[in-house]
């Protein structure tokens, strides 16, 4: 069962989503919140799995209350799916490199929506190939910084998979380019997460264009 908590400052949208998610046999929303304040106080009492969060709220916002979590609970803190309006929205961006696990359009389909917190659930990003390469662009115009010792650990092969990864590539699509299964694909994926002490895919994009890997 998945466990879901909602922050949204809209009652009406917020309510619809729950009826959706509810709706599933795999997926139990614990919690609603109309504010991002108390959002810490919420994940201890409700122990979500994943949270929806609003990435523009009135007061604390989803960029703001993602990186909170991150900070005060690390590895123990849910996966994070914000949710915009707009399909490259800076502030998604924002929330992404403050540790959420992707982005869902508010005007998404109820399957996609449905698929995107089954999918984060199971730790995978939600980031388009083509949104990715728009979000992560930014980093092009900063100064990159060299990898740290971690980097190091990584087998040739490991460095050739990030690579591939961070340019927004899917585990068929690196399997096909690499002569490799999927499954292999996605054990080599955990491994580079394991060394780099990243959370998810996601956040192995960030740290390619920080790095200047790609």
């Amino acid at each position: 069962m998945i466990r879901v908590a909602l922050v949204d400052d809209q009652p009406l949208f917020r309510g619809g989503i729950a009826m959706i998610l509810e709706s599933q046999p795999d997926i139990e929303v614990v919690a609603q919140e109309s504010s991002a304040l108390a959002v810490t106080t919420m994940v201890e009492a409700a122990r979500p799995d994943v949270i929806l969060m609003d990435v523009r709220m009135p007061g604390v916002d989803g960029i703001t209350a993602t990186s909170a979590l991150v900070r005060e609970l690390g590895e123990a803190a849910p996966r994070v799916l914000v949710l915009t309006t707009f399909d490259v929205d800076e502030a998604a961006a924002s929330a992404i490199e403050a540790g959420a696990s992707g982005f869902v359009l508010k005007d998404a389909q109820p399957d996609f929506l449905l698929a995107a917190v089954r999918a984060v659930a199971d730790g995978s990003q939600v980031v388009a190939a083509s949104a990715t390469r728009q979000l992560f662009e930014r980093h092009r115009t900063r100064r990159a910084t060299d990898p740290g010792p971690e980097y190091e650990g990584l087998t040739p092969r490991e460095r050739e998979i990030l690579v591939r990864a961070a340019r927004g590539l899917s585990n068929a699509e690196i399997a096909a380019a690499e002569w490799l299964s999927e499954a292999t694909v996605k054990t080599h994926i955990s491994r580079i997460l394991a060394k780099l002490r990243l959370r998810d895919r996601v956040q192995l994009v960030v740290y390619a264009y920080e790095h200047d890997l790609v």
